[in-house]
């Protein structure tokens, strides 16, 4: 009986800054920027330790095109390891690292093999008895069924393909090599290491069609495990597909309803108890958490009257549960009582008066403006990740309780 294992990987974004908090923490920067190099590293010694057969990787080795040698030189060093250890890698380009988009280049050891860009071919590795077939991206967009191009399956071989694809299509990805489950099942290959899409999906067991997910998360927008997966083949079919985590950060949303909270400190509880399970996750990475509060509270206005303490509050809990829990970005979007909307404690209703002005449309069209203006002078990305055009409605909630809170005298 024959027996051998391979490590699928794909979208590796070696290069992406994972900036999220890099504007308050430089060391936290640094961490964080090094966590997708570090979860590559863990997944050479995994291969080694196991010694697979072989190393796949499914496209985006690379985030763009290098600053300077640094990632290509790191790249190089990984896969050395893996070459000196007996243990080739197979890999395809996609549309982060596509032939056009990589300028630079390090020569890679002779055990690795890249797809070439122009036709579909097989690279065989005579020693398993394995015949895989890929194709890299030439540039950045590209809108053809790459699948339907595949070489034939060879008769009595273990047969894999390496596509770099939005197979199915997923709204959060863009549409690049798009296929469909049935495309990629009738070319008759075992298994299909596919990547492009960053959650882990099995698209099908017969046969395997697999989406390995990135291996590092790279924002909020990525929560939960991230890694890779370890393939059992015997007798020429895949035996069992096992999902791998490398991870080294990990972004995680955490909600914690406030409703018929009446006291800071008993919110500030609350948010502590509700941070406690992610001590265990963060046992062997750093965890950046978004905290959500919401619900109806009586304390909606001291939340909001002065942000920067309360975010202090939460990031100091955090800390209470592990020191490697940090606080990506806090939403209060607990609401005010509507016993206290309807009740007016002055001869002017500040809460009434607030509210008409931001009904009122030369007040928003000059928000609105301000807010662009703001965003357009951030820089690339970060207005995007932080939403903020598109959360006008709630900046303007927000903005309402903070007044609210300092009339009151009673700020956080």
């Amino acid at each position: 009986m024959s027996r051998f294992q391979f490590v699928h990987a794909a979208d590796l974004h070696l290069g992406s800054p994972l900036t999220g908090l890099a504007g308050r923490d430089a060391d936290l920067a640094r961490r964080l920027a090094a966590a997708g190099r570090r979860a590559f590293e863990d997944l050479v010694t995994f291969a080694i330790d196991k010694a697979v057969a072989f190393v796949v990787v499914a496209g985006d080795i690379y985030d763009g095109d290098w600053a300077d040698a640094s990632i290509g030189l790191f790249f190089a060093r990984q896969v050395g390891r893996l070459d000196r250890a007996g243990i080739p890698v197979v890999m395809v380009r996609g549309n982060h690292d596509a032939e056009s988009v990589i300028t630079r280049s390090i020569t890679l050891p002779p055990s690795v093999h890249v797809f070439p860009s122009n036709r579909a071919t097989t690279h065989t590795l005579d020693g398993w008895k394995v015949a895989i077939h890929g194709r890299s991206f030439p540039n950045r967009a590209v809108e053809e069924n790459l699948s339907l191009t595949y070489p034939a399956a060879m008769p009595g071989w273990f047969n894999l393909g390496v596509l770099h694809t939005s197979c199915s299509g997923y709204a959060a990805h863009a549409t690049y090599a798009p296929c469909s489950v049935p495309d990629l099942a009738r070319r008759g290959y075992a298994y299909w290491a596919l990547g492009h899409i960053h959650e882990y999906e099995e698209l099908s067991r017969d046969p395997w069609i697999v989406f390995p997910g990135n291996l590092q998360g790279r924002s909020v927008r990525e929560c939960g495990p991230r890694g890779a997966v370890l393939v059992t083949v015997e007798d020429a079919q895949v035996r069992e597909v096992e999902r791998l985590i490398f991870d080294r950060a990990r972004f995680e949303r955490l909600s914690v309803d406030l409703s018929g909270v009446t006291e800071i400190g008993a919110a500030h509880a609350r948010v502590e108890e509700a941070l406690r399970p992610l001590g265990a996750v963060a046992a062997s990475r750093l965890v950046l958490v978004r905290v959500h509060l919401t619900g109806e509270s009586a304390v909606h206005d001291r939340l909001c009257a002065d942000r920067d303490d309360l975010a202090a509050e939460v990031q100091a809990a955090a800390h209470r549960v592990h020191e490697e829990i940090w606080l990506e970005r806090l939403k209060v979007e607990t609401r005010r009582p509507r016993a206290a909307e309807a009740v007016s404690t002055a001869a002017i209703d500040p809460t009434a008066l607030l509210a008409d002005l931001e009904r009122e449309p030369e007040f928003r069209e000059r928000a609105v403006a301000a807010l662009a203006e703001i965003v357009r002078k951030m820089p690339s990305g970060v207005a995007e990740e932080a939403g903020i055009e598109a959360e006008f409605e709630a900046l303007c909630t927000e903005a309402q309780a903070l007044v609210l809170g300092r009339l009151s005298g009673r700020a956080c």
